[in-house]
């Protein structure tokens, strides 16, 4: 990168290197399944497929083959950057009104699952650009769940707050808990009916589990639970590949996933801090925060009024992207003070998840983010399947006038947003993590660290972290915000004070206690060499070779 190097702290964990390929995932037995594809000769997103189903076994709080995702990928024969929107839509049967003679859309439970996407997502992908036999890909996955995996420290505090509700039902009392008791770190988790359906997924392809046996099983126990799954439902699902959407930021090109997904978010940010001289406001400093956080308030503002699913409602995207809409919106940045009435502007006509990274020496990478909504999604396993279903029907509105109010067959706003940078046609850095609305701003710190400040992937996803708990959507005065700026413990006093003065209303966390499980891969085009960094706050590893 031709920015300066500035950080003062070393990076507690090196970034790896490899000139083979890097992995970096929420967990070390993903990056290594992986891992294990590339030096078998797989390209990118042969591995970027074993990851995340490895993922689905060893991180399951997070994500897995009952929930959706989004896939970047950059195809190095083409030079292109393509997106897949793996997100399943609201079954035939979740109404609006259904759900307001229920006092809402419950939190877990068979009422808060929506169609799974992932699984068609990936198999459209490895059938446009993978290498390897399914049979290879999900291997590592399939002797994860049937030969087990030890439970690590921080699963293992997930799981406990899920026991009661784990112990009360036959399916997830026998894999999540020992005997109704909490499982302890160390302890060894199988999984062998996930198992034996990754299997049949490898052998069967796709119809197996939107028509054929895994399709049924699904749909009968939903029915058996009164849930709103049907045949039709799942028959009808498709994922698609998409055109991502991108702006110019500094000599370089950022890709994000289009509507449903929330990514024009953290390209409207780029576009407002494009607008000031941010290396001269400087790392990680008071200037520099306030900037991105008021950044972030007026692009959220915009997506709580314009965006939902593209197939519903008429986003304007290119008005959103624009530079000069940009320039407008910047000019109400107040460097001196925090924005407390904040409405959408008037653009031209124009979550618990996980997220990983690949790249391969062919110049092939991947970014992908893939969710059952929050942790632990409906709490349900569906039957014999051994799939943990989501409970994505909780991301939706039902406000009649809500651009995301719930319908019949439509895709919920997903916050998810994987990130492929370039240069000159190339990639030079791919990065992402899950968080829910944090997303967006994680990002921005991420991509702003490394391609404005120097900062190694490393560094840059251990840097302290901030987030902006304002969200439009979460106040109770249409276009106010609750201005509550969270930051972790290692930012210094004085930062913490000048924010403060600034009209921010300050709330701690511990040192790494931050949102986020960020990864993050550097690629030199000149040398081919890539360099991968993982967060140390979960349990994410990079691995190269």
């Amino acid at each position: 990168m031709d920015s300066p190097h500035v950080i003062s702290q070393p990076a507690y964990r090196p970034s790896v290197m490899g000139k083979n390929g890097v992995v970096a995932s929420a967990h070390c037995l993903a990056s290594q399944a992986g891992i294990q594809l590339l030096m078998a000769g797989g390209n990118a997103i042969d591995a970027a497929i074993a990851t995340a189903a490895a993922l689905g076994v060893v991180e399951p709080q997070s994500s897995g083959i009952g929930g959706d995702g989004f896939i970047s990928i950059y195809d190095a024969k083409t030079g292109d950057v393509y997106a897949v929107n793996a997100t399943g839509a609201a079954p035939t049967g979740a109404t609006r009104e259904f759900y307001l003679k229920r006092n809402g859309i419950p939190m877990k439970g068979i009422l808060s699952v929506s169609i799974p996407g992932l699984v068609d997502g990936w198999l459209v992908a490895h059938e446009h650009f993978g290498t390897r036999p399914l049979d290879e890909v999900f291997a590592p996955a399939i002797g994860l769940c049937e030969d087990g995996f030890p439970l690590s420290h921080k699963l293992a505090g997930s799981l406990s707050g899920e026991t009661k509700r784990f112990a009360s039902d036959p399916h997830t009392r026998a894999v999540f808990t020992n005997d109704g008791q909490p499982l302890a770190p160390g302890d060894i988790v199988y999984q062998k009916d996930l198992g034996k359906t990754l299997r049949t997924l490898a052998a069967q392809g796709r119809d197996a589990f939107y028509e054929g046996e895994i399709a049924k099983a699904i749909v009968a126990f939903s029915q058996s639970r009164t849930g709103l799954l049907t045949k039709a439902d799942m028959k009808n699902h498709r994922a698609r590949i998409v055109d991502p959407i991108a702006v110019a930021y500094k000599g370089y090109t950022v890709y994000e996933t289009p509507p449903n997904s929330s990514g024009h978010i953290l390209l409207q940010e780029l576009n407002i801090v494009e607008n000031f001289d941010l290396r001269a406001l400087g790392y990680n400093s008071a200037a520099s925060i306030h900037l991105m956080v008021e950044a972030k308030k007026l692009a959220f503002a915009d997506r709580e009024k314009y965006v939902a699913d593209p197939d519903w409602i008429d986003v304007p995207i290119e008005g959103l992207l624009s530079k000069a809409y940009a320039k407008e919106r910047a000019s109400l940045i107040d460097p001196e003070r925090a924005a407390i009435h904040v409405p959408p502007g008037i653009p031209e006509a124009v979550e618990d998840t996980t997220c990983f990274c690949v790249a391969d020496k062919a110049g092939n990478a991947v970014c992908q983010l893939q969710s059952i909504q929050s942790g632990w999604g409906s709490s349900l396993i569906a039957g014999e399947t051994g799939i943990l279903l989501n409970n994505r029907m909780t991301y939706w509105h039902l406000e009649e006038d809500h651009p995301n109010c719930l319908m019949p067959g439509k895709r919920v706003r997903h916050t998810m947003n994987p990130v492929i940078v370039t240069k000159d046609g190339k990639p030079v850095l791919i990065c992402g993590t899950p968080g829910a609305d944090t997303q967006v701003q994680t990002n921005l710190q991420l991509v702003t660290h490394i391609l404005d400040f120097g900062l190694t992937p490393q560094e840059a996803v251990e840097a302290p972290r901030w987030r902006s708990l304002q969200n439009p959507m979460e106040s109770t005065v249409p276009h106010t915000c609750e201005d509550v700026l969270q930051l972790e413990t290692r930012f210094d006093t004085f930062l913490c004070e000048t924010l403060a003065r600034k009209g921010h209303d300050l709330r701690y966390v511990p040192s790494w206690g931050g949102p986020g499980n960020a990864q993050a891969i550097q690629i030199d085009p000149a040398t081919g060499n890539m360099m991968g960094g993982s967060d140390p706050r979960r349990d994410g590893y990079a691995v190269a070779f």
